[in-house]
């Protein structure tokens, strides 16, 4: 069965980026634009993606997908994409980007079916990942702790999650990242 995984980074005062989106602080940490054999496992266990509408049009405009589409792959694979939205979205030609615009639960079954025995990870945001905690359905938390800190920006995980509902499984040093495993109870 599929299990559900919020793996990201984050600044040491607990954001996934600044006011504006932007990830700069990320890619200015050695190490930082990821790539690492870790994450490469860890992507082969995935058969679903999930994504807010910020972090989908994040990707499409740093890496310039709609121009360039053959990007995708590299990044993604032929793995389906959801992307939770209110507004419409471009697509990313040839890409399976499928967009939702209820609750997570009104398309967890179509997810959970389409990951098979693979994994579903939840690419972004914060409160995307909030949601599937908040519906029981957010199976581990994996987050890289980057050095620095930004003040202010787009929270982490904008949630109240108690040590009842998360135990620490792993915790190592990726270059100059802190790298922590939680699983997450319903």
């Amino acid at each position: 069965m599929a299990r559900v995984i919020f793996y990201t980074a984050t600044t040491l005062d607990g954001y996934l980026a600044d006011e504006s989106d932007s990830l700069d602080w990320l890619f200015a940490v050695p190490g930082g634009e990821g790539g690492d054999a870790d994450f490469h496992t860890f992507l082969d266990g995935i058969g679903v993606l999930v994504q807010g509408s910020s972090t989908y049009e994040w990707v499409l405009e740093h890496e310039d997908l709609i121009a360039h589409p053959d990007k995708w792959p590299s990044f993604y694979g032929p793995r389906p994409t959801w992307v939770f939205t209110t507004r419409q979205l471009p697509t990313v030609p040839g890409a399976d980007v499928r967009f939702a615009s209820g609750t997570v639960t009104d398309s967890w079954a179509e997810i959970r079916y389409a990951a098979g025995d693979l994994d579903v990870w939840v690419v972004g945001g914060g409160d995307l990942a909030g949601q599937f905690a908040d519906a029981g359905l957010l199976d581990e938390i994996r987050v890289s702790i980057a050095p620095a800190t930004l003040g202010a920006g787009k929270p982490l995980l904008p949630r109240r999650l108690g040590s009842d509902r998360l135990t620490l499984v792993d915790a190592r040093r990726n270059g100059q990242f802190a790298e922590l495993v939680y699983s997450v109870r319903p």
